[in-house]
């Protein structure tokens, strides 16, 4: 086993970005845009498991796994030569022109497993999980006849003209109107900061109340064709939805024929335990209907997709969906390992273990550092939200913001979420060590301690 898949963070430069590394980051801001914005001092040199190495030969734990695609870890050896000897034979062949087996194959590796409706399921291939949003919608809209579609308070679905949109936090969105029409928000359950007078059942009804609302407000049911939340938000916190209040979406969805798609796009392939997060749904009585996914689907190469019965996709207009690189021969090979390695490493109870060691620590940390307001999240996709004080509640993005910063500065990633900022999530590949996992929170108390000593 290589070293760097098992090494520990180590910085050996005097400052970072370290020298070689600053001059390629200054390159970085003469050749391309500001407004992709970069708050880290690292050059990857290479990288494998949970370890990045940079050109000066810092090595960084990595709690940030590509904002969520490298749940099987960098370079994962047997995801490499898939590539490789996928790229001798063909590299691209466009799915509307000619059939490679890698698109067929991994379609129907994952129709077996996708807890979507239905008996026969199907699957299409995008490249990042904007598109798979964005297709997923269409194909309800195809479906229902409806022009209209609902998403959530503290949703994240991506940065197209109708992802933006569908997005809850407008920083993402700042002067890019006007945006498509026919899309309703309703709250979603963020329970740690309801209504102090609420109970959280009182909350979650409340929520179901929102949604009610929209049908009087905004759009009456009839033409809604899909509600679109998260399983557990992302960018929005990570923030569990209630079953409770699944639940009673389903049913709303049932009693006026809409459907419910999930974007697992973050929450997809082991992250909180299960391959799919809405397995948890499955397993108290809920389905969704259509299901989109991406980031760690292929371990880093661009891929993403759209499951639903068949039933849902054969109302598809042709020439509607797909795409010159959607469902790639590379990303196909990719991610048919990625899931290989998941069933074989057992990665669903690896998640739930590190998931477990990393919320216990940081529930014990509570009574010690009063800026720890909440500790949450499925598996090994758990957040930490960040407060000025445990009483008041009030987020502590400032102080986030410092810590993500200064972890860095120490050998581990980490990044944060949150309407204010406030979170820090924990998204690191699955494929870590148990000691390269007690050495980030080690790194992570001691940056706690210095900036929160008096």
């Amino acid at each position: 086993m290589s070293t760097l898949r098992t090494a520990l963070p180590k910085i050996v430069t005097n400052s970072l970005p370290g020298p070689k590394a600053a001059d390629i980051v200054k390159q970085r801001e003469i050749n391309t845009p500001a407004a992709i914005h970069c708050g880290y001092p690292v050059v990857m040199d290479k990288a494998e498991g949970a370890m990045i190495q940079d050109v000066d030969g810092n090595i960084f734990l990595d709690w940030i796994g590509g904002v969520g695609v490298l749940n099987v870890g960098h370079c994962l050896p047997e995801v490499v030569e898939a590539v490789q000897a996928q790229a001798a034979k063909h590299i691209h062949g466009m799915f509307n022109v000619v059939t490679h087996p890698g698109y067929v194959q991994l379609a129907a590796e994952l129709n077996k497993r996708v807890p979507v409706r239905g008996e026969q399921k199907q699957t299409m291939f995008t490249n990042s999980g904007a598109e798979a949003d964005e297709n997923a919608v269409k194909i309800a809209k195809a479906f229902t006849k409806r022009p209209n579609i609902i998403v959530f308070s503290g949703a994240f679905h991506g940065r197209t003209t109708l992802t933006m949109a569908m997005t809850s936090k407008k920083a993402y969105a700042v002067g890019m109107g006007p945006f498509p029409d026919g899309i309703y928000r309703a709250k979603y359950p963020y329970c740690y900061r309801r209504p102090a007078e609420m109970s959280e059942e009182e909350y979650i009804q409340y929520c179901v109340d929102s949604l009610n609302d929209v049908f009087e407000e905004a759009s009456p049911a009839e033409y809604v064709a899909a509600v679109v939340l998260e399983p557990l938000q992302g960018e929005g916190g990570f923030i569990p939805a209630p079953i409770e209040w699944v639940k009673k979406v389903r049913e709303i969805c049932d009693a006026h024929g809409i459907l419910m798609i999930v974007d697992e796009v973050q929450s997809g392939f082991g992250r909180t335990g299960r391959l799919f997060a809405s397995e948890y749904w499955k397993e108290a009585g809920v389905q969704p209907d259509i299901i989109s996914m991406a980031k760690s689907i292929a371990g880093g190469v661009p891929l993403s997709g759209v499951s639903a019965r068949k039933e849902i996709f054969d109302q598809v207009p042709g020439g509607t969906i797909g795409g010159t690189f959607g469902g790639n021969a590379l990303a196909c090979a990719a991610a048919l390992q990625v899931l290989k390695v998941i069933d074989r490493d057992n990665l669903c109870q690896r998640s739930l273990d590190i998931g477990k060691k990393y919320t216990d620590t940081f529930k014990s940390w509570m009574s010690k550092y009063d800026v720890i307001g909440d500790v949450r999240g499925l598996g090994g996709m758990v957040g930490v939200e960040f407060v000025t004080d445990q009483k008041t509640k009030n987020p502590n993005g400032e102080l986030v913001k410092k810590l993500v910063e200064d972890l860095a500065q120490h050998g581990l990633l980490v990044e944060s979420a949150g309407t204010h900022g406030q979170v820090i999530r924990f998204l690191g590949p699955l494929v870590m060590t148990d000691e390269q996992l007690d050495a980030g929170l080690q790194l992570f108390e001691d940056g706690l301690k210095r900036l929160t000593a008096k």
